[in-house]
């Protein structure tokens, strides 16, 4: 509390599902990518659409890593900041301009980013088991 105004600290669900070891972090990845083909389909522009990409594959590759993964998902907020970047397409009408034609792109980039989240997961538990 500083000068008499107390500081909230908001969190959405991504965080907790987290802390579900594989199914937490694809899970999140997974509503995250709806999310994005979604705003693709309406015509959101390129920029809004690289932006929420590379909010999308930071936040799940980072959060697949065990403990600094869930500490990371509490801070960033990828969705919050994909959400401030669709206000600001359509509410301010910055961004401007259509992302269709990079959909394509976009798609291959999700997928080889869901299979490098795979990856990294089956070698963190591999490395785990292997301390056991």
């Amino acid at each position: 509390m500083q000068d008499g105004k107390r500081t909230n600290f908001r969190f959405g669900l991504d965080p907790i599902m987290n802390f579900i070891p594989v199914a937490g972090d694809l899970g999140g990845f997974a509503v995250s990518t709806a999310l994005l083909l979604t705003m693709a389909k309406h015509g959101v522009s390129r920029k809004v659409l690289f932006l929420m990409t590379l909010n999308i594959i930071l936040d799940s590759t980072i959060g697949a890593i065990p403990i600094i993964g869930n500490i990371f998902d509490f801070a960033y907020k990828s969705n919050t900041r994909n959400i401030r970047l669709l206000k600001e397409h359509y509410d301010e009408g910055r961004h401007q301009g259509s992302g269709k034609g990079i959909i394509t792109w976009i798609i291959l980039i999700l997928i080889l980013s869901f299979a490098l989240i795979v990856y990294i997961l089956w070698a963190t538990i591999s490395w785990l088991a292997g301390l056991i």
